[in-house]
């Protein structure tokens, strides 16, 4: 399963903290995590990704985002 998320206010190149510890969050639960310019994706197997997806928004929006887009892609 691969959870996708867009994470505002963006400024390229200035991840900011809602940023950053979103994706700390999914990085110590053990998911593969990849950065790119338009979101940033954690993969791994359902259980790990449903049971993160919570804390990755908690930590996004505790931390500053205004916004946080997310996309689910499940098979």
């Amino acid at each position: 399963m691969i959870a996708e998320f867009t994470i505002e206010p963006f400024v390229e190149g200035d991840p900011g903290p809602h940023v950053l510890t979103a994706i700390e969050v999914a990085e110590s639960a053990g998911l593969a995590v990849e950065v790119g310019p338009f979101g940033t994706s954690a993969s791994g197997d359902s259980e790990a990704v449903l049971s993160t997806v919570d804390g990755i928004l908690r930590a996004a929006v505790t931390n500053g985002a205004t916004r946080v887009s997310l996309q689910l892609n499940v098979g």
